[in-house]
């Protein structure tokens, strides 16, 4: 587990796993130069329980970016066959590891990798992540990911099983040493070299916290949006026009409408416009109400779709038009480490 500044989310992470009913496993977190006193949090979590150690963390050398270093560092500290990477912000179900232990060994997978299930506690949280996380749920073709035949790859970085004899012959976090979407392009790395790999939806196999502000959200979104399309500005763009028309057009042209009839006394738009433009809107909030109501959440937040729409469409702008990108005091340039 690389860890870096998160006293608030890592003691959950650590006594979450270390509840796992999975009989053998040992726990190497590594404790990313952080300044909130997380490996302190992580072993205090612990209570003295041997199966966990905290190894102090170096800053990378140069070319590496901070996870993958703390990534490469683990897996050097670890002893196991199978490597689990965790970020410290999930929360493992207690039969996860001998699912995915078990579903590595029976389709004979050298990386398995999950999408999981939101902890939403604050507003911004449930007015945002759903939208951006089903944007980018909806843009990865699980049947491709998961044939052999086919290029695509994917991996959600919360959380991804390797055996140790794949990931050392690709090179490990080594073969992606610069890269801020590591998960992914390890995903890749492993697929180009002929392994197998796997992808699952999986909402009850762990929770996971991402951010907690409004502003955490937007970069921390932001600093890999457009790296995940492979860094090219017309599908960015294209995708910035799509949901701009798609989603925040209507609204905005319903509300235009009302002010032109109600409030200026003007004749146009027509009311069938109107009631046009009304019913897209309804069907978008349904749409949302339905998905929070399918996921577990109460739905009452459906209401401020069209604003999670607008700050998606922020997000990307800023994904597709900053080259530079600062996240937990390091930078990265063009989806890499920049110094």
């Amino acid at each position: 587990m690389p860890a870096r500044d998160e006293a608030l989310n890592i003691g959950a992470c650590v006594r979450a796993a270390l509840d796992s009913r999975w009989p053998d496993f040992e726990m190497v977190v590594v404790d990313d130069r952080s300044s909130d006193g997380t490996g302190a949090a992580a072993l205090a979590a612990a209570a003295n329980d041997p199966r966990l150690r905290v190894i102090e963390g170096s800053e990378p050398p140069p070319g590496w970016a901070g996870k993958a270093w703390a990534c490469a560092r683990a897996a050097g500290e670890a002893k196991a066959p199978l490597l689990l990477f965790l970020d410290a912000d999930v929360r493992l179900h207690p039969d996860a590891l001998r699912v995915l232990v078990e579903t590595a060994e029976a389709e004979r997978l050298d990386l398995l990798s999950a999408f999981g299930t939101w902890t939403l506690d604050g507003a911004w949280e449930r007015v945002v992540i759903p939208t951006v996380g089903w944007f980018i749920r909806g843009a990865v073709d699980l049947d491709r990911v998961n044939s052999p035949a086919q290029p695509d790859a994917f991996a959600n970085g919360q959380l991804i099983l390797v055996r140790r004899s794949a990931y050392e012959q690709v090179g490990g976090h080594g073969a992606i040493r610069d890269q801020i979407l590591d998960d992914v392009r390890l995903a890749e790395t492993f697929k180009r070299r002929g392994l197998r790999i796997g992808l699952r939806v999986a909402p009850w196999l762990f929770s996971v916290r991402l951010y907690r502000s409004l502003a955490e959200i937007f970069y921390g979104y932001a600093k890999n949006l457009f790296e995940g399309m492979g860094r090219r500005p017309m599908l960015g763009l294209g995708a910035v026009l799509f949901i701009f028309v798609g989603t925040l057009l209507p609204f905005l042209g319903l509300g235009g409408a009302l002010v032109a009839r109600l409030g200026l006394g003007w004749a146009v738009p027509g009311w069938p416009w109107i009631g046009w433009l009304a019913g897209v809107c309804a069907l978008q909030i349904a749409f949302r109400w339905r998905v929070e109501r399918r996921d577990g959440r109460s739905g009452s937040i459906a209401w401020a779709h069209p604003l999670a729409n607008l700050i998606l469409v922020a997000i990307l702008l800023r994904s597709v038009l900053g080259m530079k990108v600062k996240w937990k005091g390091r930078i990265f340039v063009d989806g890499r480490a920049g110094g």
